[in-house]
């Protein structure tokens, strides 16, 4: 695995990073926050489709209210 800050992180490194993490939250609190962390990226997901969702519903009625302009010309 190569990030472009970090350089080249092989199994020993992550290891260390495993082991401070471990050392500083223990082993009762590192399930929790990944837990919190995994209702984090749901949470964001579910925005990011009601998003979508919403830009779908917006044209459509713009769509909707350009037709009915159209009408009203006539």
């Amino acid at each position: 695995m190569e990030f472009l800050f970090l350089g080249s992180v092989g199994l020993p490194e992550i290891l260390v990073l495993a082991l401070i993490v471990l050392l500083i939250f223990g082993g009762k609190k590192i399930p929790e926050l990944m837990k919190g962390l995994g209702k984090g990226v749901r949470s964001f997901k579910d925005g990011m489709k009601g998003l979508d969702e919403g830009d779908e519903a917006e044209k459509a009625s713009d769509e909707k209210a350009s037709g009915q302009e159209k009408k009203e010309r006539k």
